[in-house]
């Protein structure tokens, strides 16, 4: 089943609340090698002045993967996972998360174009507090290959 042009434009519900957790941002330090105290001692990150310990900056794609799942999980969309490569990512952070916030998704496809039978899939997820203060926009393409390929 060939990717679903159709697609393009869509704009999905926001996604229930992710809880950014300690042991979740020290996890993720841990696995990139991100070694600023910021990351994993309050204390150091509360001198610099937040709330609590901050995420590294890439973090914001497993919230942004969440939201990601309600187009790759709907049979409609003609998405087989199994041949997607990921293209590329972008972050623009509007503030650090940090432990303890509560971040809600929005997810936008906003392209996708075949060529050759290759898909093009360019999605937007715009993740925000509960209290709808931005806090990052991800940016994300993939190609899904042909099924000949």
């Amino acid at each position: 089943m060939p990717v679903d042009v159709g697609y393009a434009g869509r704009q999905y519900p926001p996604t229930a609340a992710y809880e950014v957790g300690r042991q979740k941002l020290q996890e993720f330090a841990d696995a990139l090698g991100a070694s600023h105290q910021a990351h994993t001692d309050p204390s150091v990150a509360r001198t610099l002045g937040y709330p609590d310990v901050i995420a590294p900056p890439t973090f914001a794609v497993v919230v942004a993967q969440r939201a990601e799942a309600q187009l790759f999980e709907d049979p409609a969309a003609g998405i087989d996972f199994s041949r997607v490569v990921h293209a590329d990512e972008r972050f623009t952070h509007h503030r650090p998360i940090h432990a303890g916030d509560r971040l809600v998704t929005v997810l936008h496809v906003d392209s996708i174009t075949v060529r050759a039978g290759l898909a093009m899939i360019t999605t937007r997820a715009e993740i925000s507090a509960e209290d709808g203060e931005p806090v990052c926009t991800v940016v994300s393409t993939l190609a899904v290959r042909p099924e000949d390929s």
